[in-house]
């Protein structure tokens, strides 16, 4: 896949590297002359140094030919004019990062398939940690109304020896979240349960819920055998 990149500052130099280690082939176009620079000689990527807004320079980085296209600058104005042209110029596939929400309506009119906003990303990040210090990793889509996250499950955790459909079933399970990950134990690969799995203790699980509901269902999954939920299985 080829992709360009406008902007070589922390978030396009560390896209672009990431990217380049996966196989794809990127470009990157910055005004700073050492940021281009560094693009080519440390990480390894085509560099055109200039305005990422140039239509001039755009052709020639071969936007025509990109599969994706992602602006990465500095100010939400530049982002938002390059959207703008890499929807001109008729790139398939577009992604912005985006500093100011007010944006976040005009990037889609423009063109951006994906809005990333950089800050809401830590923000969540950081209140996930504060407050569900239990869950591992999460990942926020349709603008945060849907949360799947990693939770490692206590060694006396009160749904340990049940199956996935059991606690499905379980009333105090919030209707509509789903198990769609289970690795019985570090070293073994991250599977896809079915109705007849049964968690171990100690185990990790892989969760999807809505955002609304993830206190809820933290809750419930962490919950020690001594401290059962209140409510049976619904029958």
């Amino acid at each position: 896949m080829y992709v360009l990149i406008g902007g070589a500052g922390l978030v396009g130099l560390n896209l672009a590297q990431e990217l380049v280690s996966l196989g794809h082939t990127i470009a990157v176009i910055d005004i700073d002359p050492a940021a281009c620079r560094y693009a080519r000689e440390q990480v390894g990527v085509m560099a055109f140094d200039g305005s990422a807004v140039n239509t001039q320079l755009l052709l020639e980085a071969g936007i025509r030919k990109a599969d994706a296209v992602v602006a990465a600058l500095r100010d939400d104005p530049l982002n938002l004019a390059m959207i703008t042209l890499a929807k001109h110029y008729g790139a398939p596939h577009i992604v912005t990062r985006m500093r100011n929400r007010d944006f976040a309506e005009p990037y889609r009119l423009a063109g951006a398939h994906h809005v990333i906003s950089t800050v809401d990303l830590a923000v969540n990040t950081m209140v996930t940690v504060l407050e569900y210090p239990q869950v591992e990793s999460m990942m926020h889509y349709e603008q945060g109304q849907v949360e799947i996250f990693k939770l490692s499950l206590p060694p006396d955790s009160h749904v340990a020896g049940r199956s996935v459909a059991l606690i499905a079933k379980d009333s105090r399970f919030p209707e509509g979240s789903l198990i769609i990950g289970y690795q019985p134990h570090p070293h073994a690969d991250l599977v896809i349960p079915n109705g007849n799995t049964t968690l171990e203790a100690g185990s990790t699980i892989l969760v999807v819920t809505k955002s609304e509901q993830l206190h809820q269902v933290v809750d419930y999954l962490a919950l020690r055998s001594s401290h059962p939920p209140a409510s049976g299985v619904a029958h």
